[in-house]
């Protein structure tokens, strides 16, 4: 299943500069997502992540994988969104074993692949992997939180 980024929008309550993600290729809901994030030289960070030598910071390359994550968790069989942004909360709350392999620059197309290894009401775990042209960039195990918005 593919999303473009009014689907994307839909499921997430992420907007820009925040939202990584710029289209879903695949997806089977509840499993894995491959995604992709274009990196481009107008994003805020670059002016001060280093104006001399542009490099996505990996923190960001992290979020990325951790909003795909959210896309694909939180999907039914059918691929709709089957949990309320508006009344709930999605957080990181741990990122294990992270590995940056090379700088993500301007001009590169970030490939997102996570896979969950855990879900629950609660506590989700995912293995992610980010590419470049097919080349390991980046790689983390990640932990995020569901939390209800309502009293």
């Amino acid at each position: 299943m593919e999303l473009d980024i009014k689907a994307i929008m839909e499921r997430l309550p992420h907007r820009y500069p925040m939202l990584l993600v710029d289209r879903v290729l695949e997806m089977v809901p509840g499993k894995s997502i491959v995604a992709l994030k274009n990196v481009s030289i107008n994003e805020p960070f670059f002016e001060g992540h280093f104006p001399h030598l542009p490099v996505m910071p990996g923190v960001l390359i992290v979020e990325a994988m951790a909003q795909a994550a959210a896309i694909f968790s939180f999907a039914s069989e059918d691929g709709s969104q089957c949990l309320d942004t508006k009344k709930m909360a999605y957080y990181l709350v741990g990122v294990d074993g992270a590995r940056f392999r090379r700088p993500v620059v301007p001009g590169d197309q970030l490939r997102l692949e996570v896979q969950a290894e855990r879900l629950s009401r609660t506590i989700c775990k995912y293995k992610g992997l980010a590419l470049v042209d097919g080349q390991e960039v980046a790689e983390a195990t990640l932990m995020c939180a569901i939390r209800s918005l309502e009293s």
